[in-house]
């Protein structure tokens, strides 16, 4: 009997966490640049762009802006440096942001790749260190603004599968995308779960020649809000350039 009514109490806890949640639904479009840009040596420079919209394009959902540097230790790992500005908006109903929220990072990150046959896959772990920006009121305004930033520690991994499919005109080749991206919040001030963000993501990419490759992906996308009073589920579709360039003369290196 006591069994029975730790069970009943249990169950009324986790549906009441159920009830208090929200579940949010946003059709995302995201427009998507990355650039590598080779240097002399190992060393490279990555830029990374999104403007990011929801609801089609009827809605800002968030921009971010990632410079790194790059530095390849051997053929399959590559370490990074880099730096991120984001700014999320207020989207969707209900919104998780009650004002456009800024934040910056510093991370590290390994990639590791691997190829089995035509199958070629990555791993990428990433290490950020963010600085959100907090809304509040000061000086007895009654508008929201940024009045603080917190400190949160957060863990990414991401694993993309590439296979190539099919030639085009003898040209171009067309691969076959999948993968999923996890972000884990790490520490006490990190959130409410220890999932912050999903991606599972599937899609196609056109590799024009060594340097450009464009890809389509579709992303479904859930994110837990700080308090995990707010989940969304989002339908994505991803417009992306990869772009690979070398500064310099690879010959001459």
């Amino acid at each position: 009997m006591k069994n029975y009514k730790k069970i009943l109490s249990i169950l009324s806890i986790f549906s009441n966490s159920l009830y208090a949640q929200t579940i949010s639904h946003n059709n995302d479009i995201w427009l998507h640049y990355f650039g590598k840009f080779n240097l002399k040596g190992r060393s490279s420079v990555s830029f990374e762009a999104t403007s990011r919209y929801a609801n089609g394009f009827s809605e800002k959902q968030q921009y971010f802006v990632r410079p790194s540097f790059d530095y390849k230790f051997s053929k399959n790992l590559t370490a990074s440096l880099g730096y991120s500005h984001y700014k999320t908006y207020v989207y969707g109903e209900p919104a998780i942001n009650k004002i456009p929220v800024p934040e910056n990072h510093v991370w590290l990150q390994a990639t590791i790749s691997s190829q089995i046959s035509k199958l070629k896959i990555t791993n990428r772990l990433r290490d950020e260190n963010r600085w959100v920006g907090v809304a509040g009121k000061e000086n007895n305004s009654n508008e929201l603004s940024i009045i603080d930033y917190t400190y949160r520690n957060r863990i990414r991994h991401m694993i993309v599968a590439n296979y190539p499919i099919a030639k085009i005109s003898n040209k171009y080749q067309l691969s076959a995308i999948a993968g999923d991206e996890a972000f884990y919040n790490v520490g006490k001030n990190a959130g409410a779960t220890l999932m912050n963000q999903n991606r599972i993501i599937g899609g196609m990419g056109l590799t024009i020649n060594p340097h450009l490759q464009f890809q389509m992906a579709y992303i479904h996308q859930h994110i837990w809000n700080f308090s995990n009073t707010i989940r969304e589920s989002n339908p994505t579709i991803r417009l992306s350039v990869y772009a690979n360039v070398d500064l310099f003369d690879s010959k001459k290196q």
